[in-house]
């Protein structure tokens, strides 16, 4: 089972330095979309330095020696319209995504789970103070 951590309040003031209107958060280029695609695409690295043993620009560890091999393009679609990320990919060609596998461009349900889980951060905030 995975704890949650109540994330620093010092970053989500960071992020929210520039909030001036509900678009700056939620709008098409919006700080929700900036931050679901940076995510995204930290946690596909994540699981691409899983699946070859070694992190980025660390010596090969796989006996196979394969290695990462650039980045392509996909766009996902969902509640949140379309946003644009960047996938690794491995010479091998052996790399299987487990947050957005391959050939997948649908993301239904991220909204919910998004707002969801802020709905419950701010209960836990209100509980605290």
């Amino acid at each position: 089972m995975t704890v949650s951590k109540a994330l620093p309040n010092d970053l989500i003031d960071g992020l929210l330095a520039h909030y001036k209107k509900p678009e700056d958060l939620i709008g098409e280029n919006g700080l929700l979309k900036q931050l679901t695609k940076a995510l995204v695409e930290r946690a596909l690295e994540a699981e691409m330095a899983e699946h070859l043993g070694h992190d980025k620009h660390e010596p090969v560890k796989n006996a196979t020696g394969n290695t990462r091999n650039g980045k392509s393009r996909k766009t996902l679609k969902g509640d949140f319209g379309e946003l644009p990320i960047e996938v690794p990919r491995d010479r091998a060609g052996s790399f299987e995504p487990q947050l957005i596998p391959k050939h997948q461009t649908r993301w239904t349900g991220f909204d919910d789970k998004v707002f969801s889980s802020c709905r419950w951060q701010a209960l836990n905030a209100q509980r605290i103070h």
